[in-house]
């Protein structure tokens, strides 16, 4: 068995991911692929993860939470999903992104110390994310929570060291968030692992979200009449129907807190440019791009 912590981040996903392969559970089970409720585990890890206080769970209960978890006597992949498995909103932004994640995820491969693993996450520029999540989390007046770091030195990589560090057996596969229309099929082979025989249903949801309806008729229609010869095909269509019949408000997000400037979004952007230049180079971390 082999288990897959998809990571989130917040205000990236939003669970369509999850809820997905929740919708394709019946294909993926015929390969192996376990895809249980997050009502069967998310409480159920956080509490044993803070009982163990990152020492390793026993054989015995290893087993009794993997029976509380999925109903098949053996599974070859198990799919766990969580945007607060790096920890809370409220949380997410103290000094840097997520503080205290590569902590918390070491305390939760101790719940299956014995059984191999890998983390899915997607980054997002902080200059979207940042504002977003200020206004999600309710500890504290949104301004007080940004004020917290300096958006200019937030770095995912300096995060994805961390998970290193901490778990250095473990491989990671991000992908931007911004990127994620484009790279969806990609996205739900990496974290599922299915073979290209199975053939997921209803991964529209996403397009559809950012598409005029007539949009998404359009490139549904052209697509199943020219199959793409490959991924960057599928790509390049994608790209293209996206940029004659988007959506402009799901398109363009709208930057709005006091004191940020058209400059400061500019600097955040050019500088989340460069620590995406700096993951591609990270060893053990597969950044998936269009």
């Amino acid at each position: 068995m082999r288990i897959v912590y998809h990571l989130g981040a917040h205000c990236t996903d939003d669970e369509r991911l999850l809820r997905c392969l929740l919708k394709n559970r019946a294909a993926l089970a015929a390969e192996g692929i376990v895809v249980p409720g997050p009502a069967r585990y998310r409480t159920l890890l956080r509490d044993t993860a803070k009982q163990l206080r990152g020492q390793p769970a026993s054989r015995d209960t290893q087993a009794l939470l993997l029976d509380q978890i999925m109903d098949e006597d053996r599974a070859e992949r198990l799919v766990l999903s969580w945007d607060n498995f790096l920890g809370y909103p409220q949380i997410a932004l103290r000094d840097r992104l997520y503080p205290a994640g590569a902590e918390r995820m070491f305390a939760f491969i101790q719940v299956f110390p014995e059984i191999a693993c890998e983390f899915h996450l997607a980054i997002r520029n902080p200059a979207t994310f940042v504002p977003i999540i200020a206004t999600r989390q309710r500890a504290m007046p949104p301004l007080d929570f940004v004020a917290q770091a300096d958006p200019l030195a937030l770095r995912w990589s300096d995060l994805i060291g961390a998970l290193r560090a901490a778990c250095p057996e473990v491989p990671i596969t991000l992908w931007c968030d911004e990127d994620t229309p484009l790279l969806w099929p990609e996205v739900l082979v990496a974290v599922a692992g299915h073979g290209p025989e199975v053939q997921l249903e209803e991964t529209g949801d996403l397009l559809a979200s950012l598409m005029r309806p007539e949009g998404v008729e359009r490139m549904e229609a052209w697509l199943a009449a020219n199959p793409p010869a490959d991924a960057a095909d599928r790509r390049r269509a994608v790209a293209a129907f996206l940029d004659r019949y988007a959506l402009p408000e799901a398109m363009e997000v709208e930057v709005d807190l006091p004191g940020w400037t058209e400059d400061t979004v500019a600097a955040l952007t050019e500088a989340y440019d460069r620590d995406i230049d700096r993951i591609m180079t990270m060893e053990g971390v597969t950044l998936l791009l269009p």
